[in-house]
């Protein structure tokens, strides 16, 4: 079983950048893909970006592409998700997320099995 905590998330004028962090707990981290969704009040659960167990392979929700990076370090326990030229519409709780399964990039919320708490990030425009 894997926890994940997320952190880094806070008030930032549109424009700005903010960096998020997953920490996990346990000694899986490194088999597990892992992924980043965020949920907007009154929007379902949206898919932002994945990231296979290596690190090898990301993929990304178009609207965040060029924007958003995700990441990982393995003998960290860590996941990152690098924000910048944020946008009012990027306001959302985000989740970090692990996947089951060592090669996936899955983009929706039923592939993975373990979540976090979520961080909230808001950008005024």
């Amino acid at each position: 079983q894997v926890q994940l905590v997320e952190s880094g998330g806070g008030l930032v004028q549109a424009g700005g950048s903010l960096r998020l962090s997953c920490a996990a707990s346990g000694r899986t981290f490194s088999r597990h893909a892992m992924g980043w969704f965020r949920q907007a009040p009154g929007k379902e659960r949206e898919f932002v970006a994945a990231i296979t167990w290596s690190g090898g392979s990301t993929y990304y929700l178009d609207s965040v592409k060029g924007r958003f990076t995700i990441s990982r370090d393995n003998a960290k326990n860590t996941m990152y998700l690098q924000m910048n030229s944020l946008k009012a519409e990027d306001t959302a709780v985000y989740y970090c997320a692990a996947s089951p399964r060592y090669e996936f990039l899955g983009t929706r919320p039923s592939g993975y099995a373990y979540w976090g708490q979520g961080t909230q990030v808001t950008v005024s425009s």
